[in-house]
């Protein structure tokens, strides 16, 4: 509660002087605070500030872009991530490696909260085990760790993160490519040259992605302090609902040694256009982006490599003779059929 605190208070005070994205200047107006006040470790102190400020700079980036936005018309709804300070809700501790945790004999881990040090038995998968185990030997460094408090269980869970080299692929070391694309109705559609191809559907998604907006709907609208209550766990499944279906996905399109392209969807909510409320909920309800990083990680691991290729004019283009139109699509359906050859193939594909 005190490392959330200090969050909290170190956000309001960048929203004071100015919506303070600055680290150096922001860290010198809270550090006494948060060592006195809220008596954290220099490190800890350290790294509310390092936080902070990161967050009041993509919140400032957003602000920028959206104005970019509004300007050329892509949208005429103005960002509102600024209008008052950020809250920060998150039960998780930054533990840097040496100072504020270690790994000890006999699988044990050594962690230093604000009083400590706690010294914990650890478990967990296997391969993460291994790679703990053999340290630097392995070729494997451990970098920064969080400490997460399970707000329903009350448990705290060590997420530790490990790097390791990998083998930059060359042409002679890869064995195909793989071209994909994301998107609503289809999670993901991939293909080879030899016209492989899987299909990733999204139906079942997304009646349950609407099923649990109902629940939350009514949970909000009772604004009682129960419903309240129940909103929070009900956000955490969710978000484990999508990142585990985004995991297994990322898992069978990565293949040993593939170059795999995927369309760059950077801002794609405010350079499409979608009409009703709802159908625009459903467009910024899946996590597209994550999806694509599960697939960037997962790719060198497997000695591959992903890519992100520009998305403009793809859905139009004929991959037989090149036209581009947009009466390639008819009403943006499920079919391409190009006007000038008249070849026909699954819009997605």
């Amino acid at each position: 509660m005190a490392y959330q605190s200090a969050f909290n208070y170190t956000s309001r005070v960048a929203f004071e002087h100015g919506k303070l994205s600055n680290q150096v200047k922001l860290h010198r107006l809270v550090y006494p605070a948060l060592r006195e006040r809220f008596a954290l470790p220099s490190q800890l102190a350290g790294s509310v500030s390092r936080r902070v400020a990161s967050t009041y700079q993509g919140l400032w980036t957003k602000v920028k872009q959206n104005a970019s936005h509004r300007k050329s018309g892509y949208t005429k709804q103005r960002y509102k991530g600024l209008d008052k300070a950020p809250v920060f809700t998150s039960n998780t501790t930054t533990c840097t490696y040496q100072r504020d945790y270690r790994f000890e004999s006999d699988s044990q881990v050594s962690v230093t909260p604000l009083k400590g040090p706690w010294v914990l038995g650890y478990e967990g998968y296997n391969q993460p085990l291994d790679l703990i185990q053999n340290g630097s030997s392995g070729g494997v460094t451990f970098g920064a760790a969080k400490l997460w408090r399970d707000p329903k269980t009350k448990k705290f869970y060590l997420w530790v993160s490990l790097a390791g080299e990998t083998p930059d692929p060359t042409p002679e070391t890869l064995m195909g490519i793989k071209g994909g694309d994301l998107g609503q109705r289809s999670l993901a559609v991939t293909t080879t040259p030899s016209n492989r191809t899987q299909f990733f559907h999204g139906g079942a998604i997304r009646h349950q992605g609407e099923a649990l907006q109902r629940v939350r709907s009514r949970l909000q609208s009772k604004g009682t302090r129960g419903a309240r209550r129940r909103l929070r766990p009900l956000h955490l499944r969710e978000r484990r609902f999508k990142a585990d279906v985004n995991h297994r996905i990322a898992k069978t399109i990565v293949e040993p040694g593939f170059l795999i392209g995927l369309e760059d969807l950077t801002h794609i909510r405010e350079r499409t256009k979608t009409q009703g409320k709802k159908n625009r909920r459903k467009r910024a309800k899946w996590a597209l982006a994550e999806l694509a990083a599960f697939v960037a990680y997962t790719s060198p691991i497997a000695g591959g490599l992903a890519v992100r290729v520009d998305a403009d004019y793809t859905s139009q283009g004929c991959p037989n003779c090149g036209n581009v139109e947009v009466k390639n699509r008819p009403k943006q359906g499920l079919v391409f059929r190009c006007t000038l050859g008249g070849f026909t193939l699954h819009a997605d594909l």
